[in-house]
């Protein structure tokens, strides 16, 4: 019986720690997996073959309640994991939601506090009034980083909130408040 089949064996008997033990042994045949899944992919792609991997090794690894057969049975395991995240991705990318082939448009490069007439300024007062009725603490974050001038961190100790969230928030309050101030089509 060889290491890695060792290993899995622990595994399967609930020694979750082997898992890092196991990781070194498997990384380069399953980054050449990866690899080898990703050729097959259109350009342009973003996954990287480390991140699948990675994810890959989360997937099989990480229910805790697979058992391995042998070193192939893992390595087949991890192969159907990487298929299923490139789908996965490949639908998420395509979806509707995800503006389904629509060109993208940096929300960075859109001023919202950019100097404004004073139609432009009741206009944005009265998007964020419809925008606090839905999402009331978005809309305290626009009040702070527009009318305030506070930055995502500042706004984010304010807000008693994280600064990872006070950026998707902010990403998520600019985009609806694009959309309301576009003159209707």
């Amino acid at each position: 019986m060889n290491e890695v089949t060792r290993l899995l064996n622990d595994l399967d008997r609930g020694e979750r720690a082997k898992a890092g033990e196991l990781l070194p042994l498997v990384y380069s045949e399953l980054r050449k997996l990866a690899a080898s899944k990703m050729a097959q992919e259109a350009p342009g792609q973003t996954l990287q073959p480390t991140a699948l991997v990675h994810e890959a090794w989360l997937r099989v690894t990480g229910g805790g309640n697979q058992t391995w057969d042998s070193r192939a049975h893992f390595f087949g395991a991890a192969a159907e994991a990487m298929r299923r995240i490139l789908i996965d991705n490949a639908r998420r990318k395509h979806a509707q939601r995800h503006g389904g082939g629509q060109a993208r448009l940096d929300i960075q490069e859109l001023e919202l506090a950019a100097p404004a007439s004073d139609e432009q300024v009741l206009a944005i007062d009265e998007a964020l009034t419809r925008f606090a009725a839905v999402h009331a603490d978005k809309a305290e974050l626009v009040k702070l980083r527009y009318f305030a001038g506070l930055t995502i961190e500042e706004a984010a100790v304010v807000l008693r909130i994280s600064e990872a969230t006070a950026k998707r928030w902010w990403a998520y309050s600019r985009a609806w408040l694009y959309t309301e101030l576009q003159p209707p089509p």
